[in-house]
């Protein structure tokens, strides 16, 4: 084997591993894009009042101060979903 073939071998063995880095930061971007999607306030039954105790400003799921994790748009600390979850739970 000729040194210029070492060279291109080396060569493309670098570039392919290149593009598979690139190709699988790609897929974990995406992926990671698509876990952010947030829910939208009617699948979850969203409403401005607490139910049974249960509300917003007491989920684990609640960004203070008007917003949640798992659904989309303006929440109130007041509001309740079906995805609420206890902070501590």
């Amino acid at each position: 084997m000729s040194q210029d073939d070492k060279f291109q071998s080396s060569r493309r063995s670098v570039l392919q591993a290149s593009l598979g880095v690139l190709a699988a930061g790609t897929l974990m971007a995406s992926k990671r894009a698509a876990a952010q999607q947030k829910i939208a306030k009617e699948m979850v039954m969203y409403q401005e009042t607490p139910k049974d105790g249960q509300q917003c400003s007491l989920c684990a799921q609640f960004d203070p101060p008007d917003a949640c994790k798992v659904v989309e748009g303006k929440i109130s600390p007041n509001g309740w979903c079906g995805a609420f979850a206890p902070k501590g739970a």
